[in-house]
């Protein structure tokens, strides 16, 4: 549980990381050419970090 603790933990990271470089303009675009819309980009980092937040403390929770 400890390492899966970890992983998201990371993962929470990333994405917030990432969120930082949208909320500085970051325009991303995929393999073919065409842009990211950000904006669902963005609406779907902060799901992930809202959920990732969830998990992280239910983990905790079990391991003290």
């Amino acid at each position: 549980m400890a390492d899966e603790l970890e992983m998201l933990k990371t993962r929470r990271v990333t994405a917030l990381y990432r969120l930082d470089l949208i909320g500085k303009g970051a325009q991303l675009t995929y393999e073919d050419g065409t842009a990211v819309d950000m904006k669902s980009e963005q609406a779907r980092l902060e799901e992930m970090v809202a959920d990732l937040d969830r998990r992280i403390a239910r983990l905790e929770a079990t391991l003290h």
